[in-house]
């Protein structure tokens, strides 16, 4: 036994979460305080500082979101294996922290640089703090799932607080100084890890004599690890200068991705091998689910830019900070009646199955979309309701509680112990692979230059694909339903 580590006093069933769950939730808020503050950014700051069309702008902003979300993949699998999560976080934590900070420099070369630096840092972080928040509880503990939903909330006020204050940073003051915060409130959370991270009682290194181990040049493996982190920065700096193979690399990861996971189920015994089969259908809709839900961070922030009427009370509020602001909120908002939902229900065997909350995430999202469609219908002068732009997010986030947070509980049930990292890892790739779909959506909703100044010609480009949206999601809700039972008999004994 490490007698550094100081043990931790089991918390009695029923009786509340454990006290680290607060510190996990602390440290993740304010780190995506500083990722979503800066991602608030970045299609307006490339389209109108930068000077890009559309079309590169969308290409650009999907590739940067594809590989934040792939990282994961591998950054799960050195957890597994080598770091064991608390190291993984830290690192990753470091990392970003340097691309916030890189970004804000206003110089040519910084743009690419910090966001690769943040992808390479995320790929650390978010897999294993997510992982970390799973050893909290037993297998079947009915408090996980609202547990997640609790942790899911911190995720949302830091991106409310990022979008709102980075947003409004960027927009009406200084485009380098919104990203200069965001890297402000990355070193806080990276911070209160740091102070909390020997409270946990799980996250060590799964072998600390191989991570010592010289594994090339006498250099030892967790040193080449960082070394060899630090040396994709520049790879993924030259792929943004050629975002154009984005769609070799996402669809041949994807395969392998999947030919890697058929692999790992049939060496296992049948019942885990059923239970990643249930696992990998629920992670392959998702990808639709994040390829729909994304435009919010896309086309939608131009969107709002364009044709919401932001008057209020004979002031205008920024267009940009509103509509990141919005998503975040309502989480903000929902979380904790949808963290009592679900034990309510529970109690009273009237719980939704995890394949059953994710069909109805679909057919939520789909109705968002739709109300967006409506009031596209309405519009005057071009312009929609904003009142019907905020119901529409409700829709959607109602969608979105019902699939992200009880996804990742979902891979931490269904997952074998020993590779519940990379599979946290595979459903942040699915993430990428709904992100990357996401800008070629976005991409069909690009408004010529000569009318994204006119809302009445702007509006028709993106209310006939945001109608397709919400149709596609409806159907795709309807489908994933009528696949409940055979997905729950996959799961076998997991709820």
């Amino acid at each position: 036994m490490d007698l550094t580590e100081p043990k931790i006093p089991e918390t009695p069933a029923q009786t509340g979460h454990p006290k680290q769950l607060y510190m996990l939730f602390f440290a993740e808020m304010w780190e995506r305080f500083s990722f979503y503050g800066m991602k608030a950014l970045l299609l307006a700051y490339m389209v109108t500082e930068l000077k890009f069309d559309e079309p590169k702008g969308y290409a650009i902003l999907g590739s940067y979101a594809a590989l934040v979300y792939t990282m994961p993949l591998f950054g799960g699998v050195m957890a597994d294996r080598f770091l064991g999560y608390r190291k993984a976080v830290m690192f990753g934590g470091i990392l970003m922290s340097i691309g916030h900070l890189v970004l804000a420099l206003p110089v040519d070369w910084s743009f690419f640089f910090g966001m690769a630096f943040i992808i390479c840092g995320n790929g650390f972080f978010k897999p294993n703090i997510s992982s970390l928040v799973g050893t909290l509880y037993a297998d079947n503990d009915p408090r996980k799932d609202s547990g997640f939903s609790i942790f899911y909330m911190g995720i949302n006020i830091g991106a409310a607080l990022g979008g709102l204050l980075c947003g409004y940073v960027g927009q009406q003051i200084n485009w380098h100084y919104g990203f200069g915060l965001a890297g402000i409130f990355m070193i806080l959370g990276l911070i209160v890890f740091s102070i909390g991270k020997k409270t946990l009682k799980e996250g060590l290194p799964p072998n600390p004599e191989a991570l010592r181990k010289p594994i090339f040049a006498g250099i030892p493996t967790e040193v080449f690890i960082y070394a060899a982190t630090l040396l994709v920065v520049p790879a993924i700096v030259a792929l943004f200068h050629r975002y154009e193979i984005m769609d070799f690399i996402m669809f041949g990861l994807g395969a392998l991705s999947l030919g890697y996971i058929l692999f790992v189920a049939f060496r296992m015994d049948s019942s885990a091998r059923y239970k990643l089969f249930a696992a990998l259908i629920m992670i392959i809709f998702s990808t639709l689910f994040w390829a729909f839900y994304e435009q919010n961070a896309g086309s939608l922030n131009l969107f709002a830019m364009r044709n919401v009427d932001m008057h209020v009370a004979g002031f205008e509020l920024p267009a940009l900070a509103v509509n990141n602001f919005l998503p975040p909120a309502w989480v903000i908002l929902l979380s904790y009646p949808f963290a009592w939902l679900w034990p309510a229900l529970n109690r009273r065997r009237l719980e939704p199955s995890t394949p059953m909350k994710f069909g109805q995430s679909f057919l939520l999202l789909g109705i968002g979309f739709c109300v967006f469609y409506a009031a596209c219908l309405a519009a005057d002068a071009g312009r929609i309701s904003l009142l019907l732009f905020i119901l529409g997010y409700f829709f959607i986030i109602c969608g979105e509680l019902c699939i992200s947070p009880i996804g990742l509980s979902m891979v931490t049930k269904l997952s074998p112990p020993k590779i519940v990292a990379m599979m946290m890892g595979i459903w942040f790739f699915a993430s990428a692979i709904g992100e990357f779909l996401a800008g070629k959506i976005g991409a069909l909703m690009s408004v010529p230059k000569d009318v994204v100044n006119n809302p009445v010609l702007s509006l028709p480009y993106y209310a006939d694909i945001i109608s397709k949206i919400g149709m596609y999601s409806i159907g795709i809700g309807i489908l994933l339903i009528v696949l409940v039972p055979l997905i729950r008999k996959l799961m076998q004994d997991v709820r």
